[in-house]
């Protein structure tokens, strides 16, 4: 009979240990280890010399003799996933996502479910129930009846249902709720959380049939359950979004089948989630003529390029200490550029409250919004606006100089095709870029070059 066995795990990176340990080995996390029960099962044989091997089921091959075929992928009858994934969903793979709560990760994954057609999909719920479920499916509007709907928490049930239906895709929300009768800790441990994880993968690759897993974030923004969990999956997709806000964004973190760099956006409405198919035009309000404060960024997310709407506000400082304030952008590289815009450009902002706001609810990243920042910063400060037919993109330098930038091409079409008349970019940021437009592409060195054709 298997013997049950105290062990503790790091809840960062998984690493077990015999007794409890301050700081992990592993990972190098403090206080992370927490006490579980486990059964012990004995899996290996033991040789001659008293040296124990595993159970030998595969035999190796050349890597010349391995055959590759094309394997055809699943269309999920929605433009923004299937651009995250890659083109599809690649069968026997496993595919996590994660979010905030209430940010729309069941809904995305059952309206998906149910544009599929022709396809049996078995939907496993381990926190709503089928009454919920109907209800949400009812609110997105689109009947199927090839979609399956179990409530079942027992990993040894999830099995047993799958194995009997034979879908060809198999939805587990969630997987912190699913729990295996061979461990004796409760669902959502890390253990329970491997366990469960590696005997799905099991199962798809074993019968062919894709899996999504719907998993829960920490407060820190990270899955919950060990980091092999991310490990152990092909797909992990990250869902992002201010629930104040219309848009969301889905985002491949990581995936063996695609790149990394694409993502989804998303808008949510009464009847579940739309898919916007070109950003900028929702993004941009385009009736701040006159306005002082706004600039219109080139901005890219991932590989897909989109004009996006940044505002500031300068003003007096009403306290002894100014505020700074950032949404949607890093306020540490935003203090960054109010010190070039006071050494290098020779504007004074020490004694103002500065503000900064992307528009739409969105959080870019992108370096090509710096010049855009900047400029939205000085235009409020001046109290001058900004052209409404001018966008721009570039990097600023700690000298004051404006880097290049990557994918300067799709930057600059994304603005002509949205009828912007002119586009300032870094210099010598259009090496092999010969073709003919409409927009009046400008070249800057320096941010004091940008702010003489902006204002004067």
């Amino acid at each position: 009979m298997a013997k049950l066995k105290s062990v503790y795990f790091c809840a960062e990176c998984g690493y077990e240990s015999p007794k409890w340990m301050g700081k992990c080995p592993a990972c190098g996390k403090w206080s992370s280890f927490a006490e579980e029960l486990v059964r012990r099962e004995g899996s290996s044989k033991q040789g001659a010399d008293g040296r124990s091997f595993a159970v030998v089921r595969s035999e190796p091959v050349r890597l010349c003799e391995i055959k590759t075929d094309e394997v055809p992928r699943m269309d999920m009858n929605d433009g923004e996933l299937n651009r995250v994934l890659g083109g599809g969903l690649v069968p026997a793979s496993v595919v996590l996502i994660g979010g905030e709560p209430g940010i729309g990760k069941s809904t995305l994954v059952l309206q998906t479910v149910l544009k599929l057609t022709g396809v049996t999909s078995l939907y496993v719920s381990g926190e709503e129930s089928a009454g919920q479920l109907k209800l949400r499916a009812d609110r997105i509007g689109i009947k199927n009846d090839r979609c399956l709907i179990v409530c079942e928490t027992s990993l040894d049930g999830i099995l047993r249902h799958a194995e009997r239906v034979a879908p060809r895709l198999l939805i587990v929300d969630s997987v912190q709720t699913v729990y295996s009768e061979a461990l004796e800790s409760s669902p959502g441990s890390i253990s329970q959380v491997r366990e469960c994880a590696s005997l799905l993968l099991k199962y798809a690759k074993q019968s062919g049939t894709p899996v999504v897993l719907i998993g829960h974030i920490t407060k820190e923004g990270s899955i919950a359950g060990p980091k092999i969990l991310e490990h152990i999956v092909d797909a992990v997709l990250q869902f992002e979004g201010d629930q104040q806000y219309l848009y969301r964004i889905l985002r491949a973190v990581k995936n063996r089948f695609g790149s990394t760099a694409e993502l989804a956006i998303y808008e949510m409405n009464r009847s579940g989630l739309r898919e916007v198919s070109n950003p900028s035009e929702l993004l941009l309000t385009r009736n701040h003529d006159g306005l002082s404060g706004v600039a219109i960024a080139s901005a890219i997310e991932g590989v897909r390029p989109f004009l996006i709407e940044t505002q500031a506000l300068a003003s007096t400082a009403a306290y002894g200490t100014p505020q700074r304030s950032a949404t949607g952008f890093d306020i540490r590289r935003m203090n960054m550029l109010l010190a070039v815009l006071e050494k290098r450009a020779g504007f004074k902002l020490a004694q103002k409250d500065v503000f900064l706001n992307i528009a739409g609810g969105l959080r870019v990243s992108d370096p090509g919004m710096d010049l855009a920042v900047i400029s939205a910063v000085l235009s409020s400060n001046l109290d001058m606006a900004v052209e409404r037919e001018t966008c721009l993109c570039g990097e600023v330098g700690l000298s004051g100089e404006i880097r290049p930038v990557h994918r300067i091409e799709q930057r600059i079409l994304e603005a002509e095709k949205l009828g912007f008349s002119r586009i300032l970019v870094p210099f010598n940021n259009l090496k092999g870029f010969n073709k003919k437009l409409k927009i009046d592409v400008q070249q800057v060195k320096k941010v004091s070059d940008a702010f003489r054709l902006l204002f004067s």
